[in-house]
């Protein structure tokens, strides 16, 4: 009764709107604390690591969409994945741009060489190339253009998304010896990710089944 409820819900007109605000609630408390001095000494770096925090958080809301579609039996979450997936890309890029404005002043020889020369660097901005193109190809026009196959193909990047994430903010936090909230995030990407590795293991074996 419960789940047939939420899935009413989720089905709504109300359901979009609502995740929305939620979605956007960090950046608004983030221009809140920015506007009213309420970052603590250091602005800048918190900028940059609650920018980058909550990009990792919502790559790992992104992947539980059809997880939690498929096991809870909640097929009007679907219709919810592309703004989440399109929140991830506005937290990482909003990342990027205040390690460009804050910490690198917008200069852009600085950036480039500071990109090539530190490898946690490199990867993030390796992840934020994938999730630029995910994003571009994310709407009904690309999905017409490059077939539905294709699109498929390519938009399980976000799996090398997932992964060169959690290199970049292992690599970041490893200078410091403080790998806790890494190893939160790896072990939450890793059940994440490998439930759809099963899930896809186990579609022949579902398959021969039925066919017998």
């Amino acid at each position: 009764m419960l789940r047939a409820k939420f899935q009413l819900f989720l089905a709504g007109a109300a359901a979009k709107p609502l995740v929305f605000c939620l979605l956007l609630m960090p950046l608004a408390w983030l221009v809140y604390g920015a506007v009213f001095d309420r970052l603590g000494a250091n602005p800048a770096e918190a900028l940059v690591r609650a920018t980058g925090d909550w990009t990792l958080r919502m790559l790992c809301l992104v992947l539980l969409v059809t997880p939690l579609r498929v096991v809870g039996g909640l097929p009007a979450l679907a219709r919810l994945r592309r703004m989440v997936g399109l929140f991830v890309f506005l937290y990482v890029l909003l990342h990027f741009m205040a390690y460009s404005w804050l910490d690198m002043g917008l200069d852009p020889d600085d950036i480039l060489k500071d990109i090539a020369k530190r490898p946690f660097i490199l990867v993030g901005f390796a992840a934020l190339l994938l999730l630029t193109a995910l994003t571009v190809t994310s709407f009904n026009a690309a999905i017409r253009a490059l077939g539905a196959k294709r699109w498929r193909q390519l938009h399980r990047a976000v799996y090398a998304v997932a992964v060169l994430g959690i290199l970049h903010f292992y690599w970041m936090r490893a200078a410091k010896n403080n790998l806790g909230e890494v190893a939160v995030y790896a072990a939450i990407l890793a059940v994440l990710l490998g439930w759809r590795a099963w899930s896809r293991l186990s579609r022949p074996a579902s398959r021969a089944q039925t066919a017998t």
